[in-house]
């Protein structure tokens, strides 16, 4: 399964960024997929996650603020990022699944810069 991101860049603290991902190669259903980012210096977390079903997580930190949304039919996850804050700023990753869970997931994308200037 291949996972291609885009979207990312530099935008001024208030903007806002939109981060597509596009899974192909898969002969089994992606039923869930998120987004994750890494701070410099700090772990990898969890922003974002929707499955093929329509169930969703939003981490408090972005709650609000982002928005995730899902195309079944192309295989597809969107982050809407709205009202942007420095400390969004991180490489963003795309993930996929063919489970349910909204946390464990078994495909990554090669990640994309977001910066987010104050």
């Amino acid at each position: 399964v291949q996972l291609v991101e885009s979207g990312g860049g530099l935008v001024q603290a208030g903007g806002s960024l939109r981060l597509s991902c596009a899974a192909s190669g898969s002969y089994f259903a992606i039923n869930a997929m998120g987004w994750y980012r890494q701070a410099p210096g700090k772990q990898r977390e969890l922003v974002a996650a929707v499955t093929s079903g329509g169930t969703s997580y939003i981490a408090d930190s972005v709650k609000g603020r982002f928005t995730i949304s899902r195309d079944n039919a192309k295989n597809t996850a969107t982050l809407q990022m709205n009202s942007l804050k420095p400390e969004d700023t991180g490489v963003y990753y795309c993930a996929a699944t063919h489970n349910y869970e909204l946390n464990d997931f078994d495909y990554w994308g090669q990640g994309t810069q977001v910066t987010v200037s104050s």
